[in-house]
């Protein structure tokens, strides 16, 4: 009795399933949640959130030397003037107004 050198469907089953589980993994790794696609796109959002963070502590702060020198403490009559003709239209006497 001779055998035949063809191999078995075990064979083939267990090199199927290597190669989707290998080919699965793979791509999780590249496009999963945790993927380095993913992770690419987290670290340029913590550059553009920490980017945001710097301007809006920038504009804080700005506000903040607003707020003191409008303050009981500190009064800066020139900021003064200056919110009183914005905010509520004042003019002075002498003044005149071209629209």
């Amino acid at each position: 009795m001779t055998r035949s050198t063809r191999p078995g469907l075990g064979g083939i089953f267990f090199f199927a399933l290597a190669f989707a589980l290998s080919a699965y993994f793979t791509f999780a790794a590249v496009q999963g949640n945790y993927g380095l696609f993913r992770r690419v796109e987290i670290a340029a959002e913590a550059d553009t959130l920490s980017r945001d963070l710097a301007a809006l502590q920038s504009d804080i702060k700005v506000m903040e030397n607003l707020t003191k020198r409008l303050s009981d403490n500190y009064l800066d009559l020139d900021l003064l003037d200056q919110q009183a003709r914005d905010v509520l239209g004042l003019l002075r006497a002498d003044e005149i107004v071209i629209r």
